[in-house]
């Protein structure tokens, strides 16, 4: 079976490099299923789960909060703002943002939020709470 190269990386570094049968993204226009051979594109990605389908069945998961994706035949780069496997994802730490923001949001009347921010935070948290779950 063919595979194609997959890097998921951030400003701090690499988070994830391998081969895989399949690459799921979400892209902002919508869902992304990327086999080797694709053609070349490059879309905005969406706070979403990735995940990296191997050929022995095992998927990792990788939490991405904004970034692109950039297809070549042979080759999967994702450059994202900020990304986490799904091994590596403080659930807790990430629950505890979750509150946080919801506590924003709920006092969002109050002139001194930051309605768009305090919602970005809690999709972020959300998004790294299920991928943490898909481990």
């Amino acid at each position: 079976m063919k595979t194609i190269q997959v890097s998921v990386v951030t400003p701090d570094g690499p988070v994830f490099e391998g081969n895989a049968r399949m690459v799921s993204a979400k892209a902002k226009s919508g869902e992304l299923g990327i086999l080797p051979g694709h053609i070349p594109l490059v879309a905005p990605l969406t706070i979403s789960a990735v995940r990296v389908h191997e050929e022995d069945g095992k998927t990792h998961y990788v939490a991405v909060s904004g970034g692109f994706i950039e297809v070549r035949p042979e080759k999967v780069t994702i450059l994202a703002e900020s990304a986490e496997a799904a091994s590596e994802i403080e659930v807790d730490r990430a629950k505890a943002a979750k509150e946080r923001a919801e506590k924003r949001l709920a006092g969002s009347k109050q002139e001194d939020i930051d309605f768009a921010r305090a919602e970005l935070a809690l999709k972020k948290a959300l998004n790294r709470i299920d991928v943490a779950t898909q481990k």
